[in-house]
């Protein structure tokens, strides 16, 4: 049997790291079912409290998740969420990150010029950590906004 993978991201703001890596990755912030999220609230399930309006749409407060474009692996055919797709979520922990991350993931850039992208993420709040080789393979090691660690090559 063959699994769906499903990394998460402990951190402070769910949702605005997942807006950063969704534009980093090309990838779309899963949308949120403000209908659902309100009857959860109405039925008691969830309170007023576990939700937040996050750039005018009401979502989950402790977190937001992003995947790939279904419209990029689709050819125009109508966009779903597809479970065998990876998915980042991005959930709220109140501990900061104090060390090296054990884990990371690397962004394959496809050809792109990693010092043009460096720009652009350090641009955008990233932060430059260092370069490594190993023969004819080069990596920037980068952190996000929050201080996790991954790398684009």
């Amino acid at each position: 049997m063959a699994y769906s993978l499903q990394i998460v991201v402990d951190c402070h703001d769910p949702h605005r790291l997942a807006d950063w890596w969704a534009e980093t990755m090309g990838w779309q912030v899963e949308p949120s079912d403000e209908d659902f999220i309100r009857s959860m609230v109405l039925q008691g399930h969830a309170t007023e409290e576990q939700t937040l309006l996050h750039r005018g749409v009401l979502v989950w407060a402790n977190g937001a998740a992003i995947a790939p474009d279904p419209k990029a692996h689709t050819s125009g055919k109508a966009p779903t969420l597809n479970a065998a797709q990876p998915r980042i979520l991005f959930q709220r922990s109140e501990q900061r990150k104090t060390g090296k991350n054990r884990i990371h993931w690397d962004v394959r850039l496809g050809g792109e010029d990693k010092q043009v992208v460096r720009a652009q993420l350090e641009s955008r709040g990233a932060v430059f950590l260092w370069e490594d080789f190993q023969g004819p393979h080069a990596w920037f090691t980068m952190a996000d906004p929050e201080g996790n660690e991954f790398c684009i090559s």
